[in-house]
């Protein structure tokens, strides 16, 4: 059972990988009257905040979980 959360894991993370690739790949086709610079630094600047947010809520949880003494350590 151990195998189990890192196979779906992987699978959840290629499966929104691919997902996020086509709906991006998507807009950017149907907005051929924007400039390219612009679609990619829009994307860009999107990625980074995501990318941001997800840092600050991993950073916040383990904050929280070792001020309520929970144990983090890996056997």
């Amino acid at each position: 059972m151990d195998w189990v959360p890192i196979a779906f894991g992987t699978f959840k993370a290629l499966g929104l990988g691919a997902g996020m690739f086509f709906a991006i790949k998507w807009h950017y086709d149907q907005g051929g009257k924007e400039e390219r610079r612009v679609a990619l630094r829009t994307s860009g600047m999107i990625a980074a905040a995501f990318l941001l947010a997800v840092s600050a809520v991993v950073l916040l949880a383990f904050v929280l979980s070792r001020m309520l003494g929970l144990d983090l350590s890996y056997p």
